[in-house]
């Protein structure tokens, strides 16, 4: 299935709360609640050309791992760490599909980072070694995690750099029916290709991620794990629209704006 969050047509489109979706072709069937939550059909279909997708997640945290792919890692004059490398992005950081990322004058240099996105399912906490961690996991999407690499390398912790408001794209959708250890994640900036590389080159599947990361802290239903992010990472600059693109999942489209005041 591949579930979605939308803002229907209508007068009051601009002042509307989003709703979650199935999409089922060039349709959107609204559903009663949010995928990772009971829910149910409501009747309501709309033509998916009319309706302007948002997030397809409202996560309580978003936790990340860095270093996960040893040429990145290599491309920043750093090693594989011996554990994941984790560190969160606050929730005001999430924007969806073709909505800007707004550059910030608090930096000079702010860069893409394209990345296969894990999105919990259910509760999980302290999973041991016979636990299936696939299994918490509803389904998988698209992530740009954008860093401010300048204040990444001055703060030496990546809070500022990776936290301000737009800086974690997330969608189109949320793929459930698709295996994620063997996948093409690229980025592309004004056509160019910029990254592109498998999620088998990951030093930490997302299996491991997933029971890794719930024995520091508990997963809640929503929650969104970024996974790492291929070699070729570089910057963005006002005007540019940059794309993430996942095999299995689709393309992430967003614009680049400049810093405000």
């Amino acid at each position: 299935m591949k579930f979605c969050r939308f803002i229907s047509p209508g007068p009051s489109a601009d002042s509307a709360v989003p709703s979650f979706g199935l999409l089922d072709g060039d349709n959107v069937q609204r559903i009663s609640g949010a995928p990772w939550s009971e829910w149910n059909a409501t009747g309501q279909s709309f033509a998916l050309s009319s309706v302007r997708l948002a997030a397809p997640v409202v996560p309580n945290k978003i936790v990340c791992v860095g270093r996960n792919y040893a040429a990145h890692a290599t491309e920043l004059g750093n090693d594989v760490p011996k554990e994941p490398l984790i560190f969160l992005k606050p929730p005001t950081s999430v924007v969806g599909p073709s909505e800007a990322i707004v550059l910030t004058k608090y930096s000079q240099r702010v860069e893409h980072e394209g990345e296969l996105g894990l999105v919990i399912g259910r509760r999980c906490s302290q999973l041991n070694d016979q636990a299936n961690p696939l299994s918490y996991v509803l389904g998988y999407t698209c992530v740009n995690d954008i860093t401010a690499r300048d204040l990444q390398k001055s703060d030496v912790q990546f809070t500022r750099a990776k936290g301000f408001d737009t800086f974690c794209p997330a969608g189109p959708h949320i793929e459930t029916e698709l295996l994620p250890d063997d996948l093409l994640v690229e980025t592309l900036v004004n056509g160019n290709l910029r990254q592109s590389g498998r999620t088998t080159l990951m030093a930490f599947s997302p299996a491991f991620l997933v029971r890794w990361i719930s024995r520091m802290m508990t997963l809640e239903p929503g929650d969104l794990i970024a996974t790492g992010t291929p070699a070729g990472v570089g910057p963005l600059s006002a005007g540019d629209l940059v794309e993430v693109r996942i095999g299995g999942i689709g393309v992430l489209r967003n614009p680049v704006h400049p810093a405000i005041g």
